[in-house]
């Protein structure tokens, strides 16, 4: 396959955004994945209880880009707080996404709407909760009634949200499922009915984590 039809992300880790860490971390990923240059590169998580600024970290991940080593730079677990500083810090313009674990059964409707108030794109991680969404009877249902399954459901209702959409799988045929998720459309009554099953259960919530939302 050629270098341009590959989309490669990386990320810094939280033990690499003290000063002048970003660049060499990221340098080092680099020489990982055998390349001059990714895609995007992320900020994973923010510093733990704020002890590094975000203008810190965020401004050394913006001179990378500048360096060619990233065409993109963007955020990951960033709270509506961590995202007003980084705006401040480098511009809404130069943050391509803010990667956050949304699914049907955490819909994080107050950063959701912040970032679109912002222009600020969002991917949602951990889609399917680890299989919980998959249990969920109204999510069942929506798919028989469709002839899909549970997953391509839980899918397509993010992606007609506008997030992009990351799903893990290491399965061929989970593989091919999930991207025909992209092919179905739910109706207003099926997405009313999938937003009733918001209840903040969160799946990804390290010690370190930010006060969410």
């Amino acid at each position: 396959m050629a270098r341009d039809e590959l989309f490669v992300t990386t990320k810094v880790w939280t033990e690499n955004l003290g000063s002048g860490r970003v660049l060499p971390s990221l340098r080092e990923s680099l020489q990982r994945l055998g390349l001059e240059r990714v895609d995007l590169t992320l900020i994973h998580w923010p510093s733990p209880n704020d002890e590094i600024p975000v203008a810190q970290y965020l401004g050394e991940l913006l001179e990378a880009k500048r360096q060619g080593l990233t065409a993109a730079i963007g955020v990951s677990n960033f709270t509506i707080a961590h995202l007003r500083q980084a705006i401040e810090a480098v511009g809404v313009d130069e943050i391509a996404t803010n990667q956050v674990e949304i699914h049907p059964l955490l819909q994080n409707r107050k950063l959701v709407a912040f970032a679109r108030q912002q222009g600020i794109h969002l991917t949602a991680y951990m889609p399917l909760a680890y299989g919980k969404v998959l249990a969920e009877p109204e999510i069942q249902r929506i798919a028989a009634a469709h002839g899909a399954s549970p997953a391509q459901v839980a899918l397509a209702w993010s992606l007609q949200q506008g997030y992009t959409v990351i799903p893990s799988s290491t399965k061929r045929e989970n593989l091919a499922a999930n991207l025909a998720a992209a092919e179905l459309r739910l109706s207003t009554e099926d997405m009313a009915a999938i937003e009733t099953l918001d209840r903040g259960e969160r799946v990804a919530n390290p010690g370190f984590a930010p006060r969410w939302d």
